[in-house]
């Protein structure tokens, strides 16, 4: 009978070229996007490269204490804030009872991370009782960096806005001392429990004054008509104390910049705040020109109210159906409500640059400063402490990696040499990475990073030990080399990635429930967890699978670490043929 045709050996049928080839394109893709990026060194941290620290105190003038909790919900929501994914190193933590310390790494555009850290981001939509126009602009005045330009807003589709394009109705509206009803409509929204009422005529008389008629006894609204009525928008001071310490729920004057003219606004009660704003997002709009926008998208309860007030607003004449978006106290724009708005979401529209629309969405996503802030100090801070930390831990990763090479050699003899290329291409991959990474999310190399890196050193060699020791077991079943490495495979790639999974999910966790400096080692060391995986299987592999079919390990050779006789191997399996049964003769 002629023998059955054996199976094609795993050996046969891998291709370890082509993994081999397939990484080596990675790294040479990667390092040639390194240097066309001009990225050619990681970002270093506040720690190793210096950077900027911002002291702020915070300021109980906006009806919240000052306690513990205010101050760690606000150091959350700045941390938050400048550190975007998690992994740029900015430190923000509490110094005392009533300040805070952010220390921003060098690199990092410490300009936009004041404005941020800053800022309150206090939203709300208010409807409008009265406007009128108090001069041009300055060029050297404009709005706040989130909100800049002549901008106009449009809740959605179906609002318009009066003046969109820079024009602004300049006989505006205030409260009238005569005994009309625009008067009397303004005066009536001024109270707290008060909104927009339908029967408001066209605008209210632009001669704006508080009578006694008007005000009806009413001394806090007559204190808030001489307010407005004094109000100069073109002023800078007069701008920043417009509106300030003012609450919520009751009336306010305001200031806003539009097509290069300021206008002074008497603001009633706000209708929705930015707390209901559950997302926010900067998108460019390539239909329209309004170029870059941010979008916005209420929750349950935002989504009411905005319906709610759009529908009142919508029965009234311009400009009592007009509502301010009042950002920080500054009034973005007063888009025109035409008919009732539902569907939970708007738009805020303008000359907005890309930074500044992500800069705005960035602030409302997190959420609005529980305290408002006040810059104290900002210093430069020096790396000489961390440079000599940073040379300290250099030294101990080369000590550590020095020794971890000697042992490879002494124990692993020719082995080492896949081994040493193994740890070769993981630490350009790695270095590489974090080089791409300092641009594209902020990450930044800190010193609790170099110690995850250090740490990656052991990770990355224990794999390949695993594998070693597998193929050595199976030479000393007396197995050759070539079906050794093979057999050997799939038992040592289990180990490998039960090890690296756990090490994963302890980085992982960690990154989680951590914050500043902990979460660089984190990070790192999840990192270089996933690249062993990485090398193991498309460079250790594939090498060793090539090197097996050299004469050198696969004779056994003594310097090559696979000697049988010295790894006391049994002697060689044979196939052994079973002895035939015999034949009982049948008679005839």
């Amino acid at each position: 009978m002629a023998a059955p045709k054996r199976g094609r050996s795993a050996s046969a049928q891998s291709k370890p070229g082509r993994s081999l080839a397939l990484i080596l394109i990675a790294i040479v893709a990667l390092t040639g996007g390194m240097f066309l990026s001009g990225n050619t060194t990681p970002r270093l941290g506040i720690d190793l490269a210096g950077g900027t620290s911002i002291t702020l105190e915070a300021k109980a003038d906006q009806g919240s204490a000052i306690n513990k909790a205010n101050m760690d919900t606000a150091v959350d929501i700045m941390n938050r804030r400048v550190n975007g994914l998690g992994v740029s190193e900015a430190e923000v933590q509490t110094q005392g009872d009533k300040n805070i310390i952010v220390n921003i790494p060098k690199g990092t555009n410490s300009k936009e991370a004041r404005d941020q850290v800053g800022t309150t981001a206090k939203l709300y939509f208010r409807p409008v009782l009265a406007q009128d126009a108090t001069g041009p602009a300055a060029p050297s005045a404009s709005p706040s960096p989130s909100a800049s330009g002549s901008s106009s807003a449009s809740p959605s589709p179906s609002a318009s806005k009066s003046g969109a394009s820079g024009e602004k109705a300049t006989s505006s509206s205030s409260p009238s001392a005569s005994a009309t009803t625009q008067g009397r409509a303004v005066t009536d929204a001024l109270k707290a429990d008060a909104s927009p009422s339908a029967s408001a005529s066209a605008s209210p008389s632009p001669s704006p004054s508080a009578s006694s008629g008007s005000a009806a006894g009413n001394s806090a609204d007559a204190k808030l008509q001489a307010q407005y009525a004094a109000l100069d928008c073109s002023k800078k001071a007069a701008r920043t104390k417009a509106g300030e310490g003012v609450k919520p729920e009751d009336a306010t004057v305001g200031c806003g910049e539009m097509g290069g003219v300021w206008y002074k606004y008497l603001l009633g009660p706000a209708e929705v705040a930015g707390t209901e704003v559950d997302k926010a997002q900067a998108v460019y709009n390539t239909q329209t020109a309004a170029g870059w926008q941010v979008t916005m998208d209420f929750n349950k309860s935002g989504s009411k109210k905005f319906a709610d007030i759009t529908a009142k607003l919508a029965q009234n004449t311009q400009p009592l159906n007009e509502f301010g978006i009042v950002l920080d106290g500054e009034v973005v724009s007063s888009p025109t409500v035409n008919e009732t708005i539902s569907g939970g979401q708007a738009q805020i529209s303008g000359s907005f640059t890309q930074e500044e629309a992500q800069s705005l969405a960035n602030m409302l996503s997190y959420g609005a400063l529980p305290l408002s802030f006040k810059e104290q100090s900002v210093t430069t801070v020096t790396a000489a402490l961390g440079t000599d930390q940073l040379h300290a831990g250099l030294l101990a990763g080369a000590i550590g990696l020095g020794l971890v090479v000697l042992y490879l050699v002494f124990y692993y003899r020719g082995l080492s040499v896949v081994a040493l290329a193994s740890l070769l291409v993981s630490g350009i991959l790695t270095y590489v990475i974090m080089a791409l990474l300092g641009p594209a999310i902020g990450f930044a190399l800190n010193l609790p990073a170099v110690c995850g890196a250090i740490v990656a050193i052991g990770i990355t060699a224990d794999s390949f030990i695993v594998y070693f020791e597998r193929i050595r077991d199976e030479i000393r079943e007396g197995r050759s080399l070539r079906p050794a490495v093979e057999r050997a495979w799939p038992r040592a790639r289990r180990t490998i990635l039960v090890s690296d999974f756990v090490s994963f999910l302890a980085a992982a966790v960690l990154f989680i429930v951590t914050v500043g400096k902990v979460q660089g080692f984190a990070f790192t060391l999840g990192l270089t967890t996933v690249l062993d995986v990485v090398v193991v299987f498309f460079f250790t592999k594939p090498l060793m699978t090539l090197l097996a079919r050299r004469k050198f390990f696969a004779s056994g050779n003594k310097w090559s670490g696979l000697d049988p006789q010295s790894l006391g191997a049994k002697p060689p399996l044979r196939r052994t043929r079973r002895p035939a049964a015999p034949v009982e003769t049948k008679e005839a």
